[in-house]
């Protein structure tokens, strides 16, 4: 019998790279364009994604590396809880982009969450979205990546959340010393909180159809991160969190413009003119704009108060050549 399972994109309100630093926070926002995970008992494993134009088992492979070692690591997991393996076959489709252009929407966490719910939805598993998280993250630290997992935790948890990251660098050195049940028994010190807005509101994602900025760039700009853009980005992160839950439209507005300000401040690779197109469109009207993610590319998102000035903040952003990728009314009408 074939289980079907999904994962949505992700984007950053507000937080990006400074969250990078352990204990710093960043809240982010699912976006329901998902990618597709199917998969059946089979005689033997096969993967197969629709990123690559083969099918592979386990026998290691560059291209499927990722999703085989989420396998590697569903395998353990199962077996520590006295479970039998069987092989499988999982196809992945969704590629979250257009014309070959990526949205910026995905991560490596959404292939790594989407493999680990199909495997726990094929043997009947219930997980928890701390568990799935924390799974993921595993799979991320054990392969060696050093994002913050925001990603990870926003894709895990399916909703508008609050996030700060934990010592990555502790649990990934634990890896190699501990079993793996250990160190998901473990707390981490990572905060996840979900967010109820508590006003009404549209929000929007553009899509500027262009590429984010270079891995290099962004070790550049990760260069440049001062303890005094790490304070400053926290306490309008933390205002943020308030303002949503407490229905504060000014001091939303005030904390997305501030931490717009500080990424632009930051590194000038961040704001391309595209999204500085993108955030202009919202001057004059009862929205606020920003970029959203690494920067230099990729989408933007904003918020918008007024029906009439979203009409017009969507025009202005076609006529710069800005998609509308994604809209949804937030908040307490819905």
């Amino acid at each position: 019998m074939t289980k079907t399972v999904r994962t949505c994109g992700k984007l950053y309100l507000a937080g990006e790279y400074s969250v990078l630093t352990a204990g710093q926070g960043a809240i982010l926002k699912n976006i329901p364009i998902y990618m597709t995970g199917k998969i059946h008992f089979s005689e033997r494993y096969q993967l197969f994604s629709d990123m690559f134009d083969h099918t592979v088992d386990l026998t290691p492979d560059d291209e499927y590396s990722l999703i085989q070692d989420t396998v590697a690591v569903m395998n353990e997991f199962l077996q520590s809880r006295s479970i039998s393996l069987r092989p499988f076959f999982l196809t992945i489709t969704g590629k979250m982009e257009q014309d070959g252009k990526k949205f910026g929407l995905g991560s490596s966490g959404s292939v790594v969450v989407l493999t680990i719910r199909a495997i726990t939805a094929l043997y009947g598993l219930a997980l928890s979205a701390e568990e799935t998280f924390k799974l993921a993250a595993y799979v991320l630290l054990k392969r060696g990546d050093n994002g913050s997992m925001g990603d990870v935790a926003c894709i895990a948890y399916e909703d508008l959340i609050y996030y700060q990251s934990f010592d990555r660098k502790r649990i990934a050195e634990q890896i190699n010393e501990s079993p793996l049940e250990s160190i998901l028994a473990q707390d981490w010190g990572t905060v996840i909180r979900r967010i109820q807005p508590q006003l009404t509101f549209d929000f929007f994602v553009g899509w500027t159809k262009e590429p984010a900025i270079s891995r290099d760039l962004i070790n550049q700009v990760k260069s440049a991160i001062s303890s005094s853009f790490l304070t400053q980005t926290q306490e309008e992160v933390l205002r943020l969190e308030k303002a949503l839950l407490a229905g504060e439209k000014e001091i939303m507005k005030e904390s997305l413009e501030k931490v717009s300000h500080l990424l632009a401040e930051l590194s000038p690779a961040i704001y391309n003119e595209k999204l500085r197109a993108l955030k202009r469109a919202s001057q004059g009207l009862d929205c606020v704009a920003k970029s959203s993610g690494a920067g230099g590319g990729d989408c933007g998102i904003a918020l918008s108060f007024s029906e009439t000035d979203s009409q017009i903040l969507v025009e202005r952003w076609r006529g710069a050549g800005i998609d509308l990728l994604y809209k949804e009314r937030w908040g307490m009408d819905e």
